[in-house]
């Protein structure tokens, strides 16, 4: 996991990161989305 914040800037690449999903798979970005478009949204909730 990033434990820090990193500012992507135009042109920037995103950071390597895994994400734990339901059921117990996982999702490593930039890696699993090589050669193909797409869009990461992170909602943080409610407060």
């Amino acid at each position: 996991m990033v434990s820090t914040a990193q500012r992507l800037d135009s042109g920037s690449r995103f950071p390597r990161v895994t994400l734990p999903l339901l059921g117990g798979a996982s999702l490593t970005l930039p890696d699993d989305w090589a050669g193909h478009a797409g869009a990461v949204l992170f909602y943080r909730g409610h407060w």
